[in-house]
């Protein structure tokens, strides 16, 4: 659900789709409800990953690539989702360090995109409070 929240709120242009606040939205109240579940289910007591194991698993390596999906949502948008998950986050971060040099290689496209949609968020920002002190507003035709 991650993928679907990406898309509908921020990636679907460039994919050639249309953003969709509704179907985001619904995606986020999904994805809110599977983190619950995914804490309080399969990372129970204190094991480093899945099912308690020591290491990481296939399972541990699949499901760390969709929640890394939600990097590239702004500061607090990332925050309000998985703010309330210590426990993944923690898993997160030792899948991390199990996985190290490869784990960073394997997200470096992901990094550069957040990186490049920060700077397009900012660019935005400031154009349009450049039009608000300036005393243009955009049109709403």
């Amino acid at each position: 659900f991650a993928a679907s929240l990406i898309v509908n709120s921020i990636t679907g242009p460039a994919l050639g789709l249309p953003l969709n606040p509704k179907a985001a939205k619904e995606a986020e109240k999904i994805l809110a409800s599977s983190l619950a579940k995914f804490e309080t289910i399969w990372l129970k007591g204190n094991a480093k990953f899945l099912l308690g194991s020591f290491q990481p698993s296939i399972a541990d390596l699949s499901l760390v690539c969709e929640i890394m999906q939600l990097e590239i949502l702004d500061e607090k948008d990332h925050e309000r989702i998985l703010g309330p998950h210590g426990k993944i986050l923690e898993w997160v971060g030792n899948v991390k360090a199990a996985t190290s040099h490869y784990f960073e290689e394997v997200h470096a496209f992901l990094y550069r995109l957040k990186a490049k949609l920060q700077r397009q968020r900012s660019s935005m920002s400031d154009k349009i409070i450049t039009s608000f002190t300036e005393g243009k507003l955009p049109s709403k035709l």
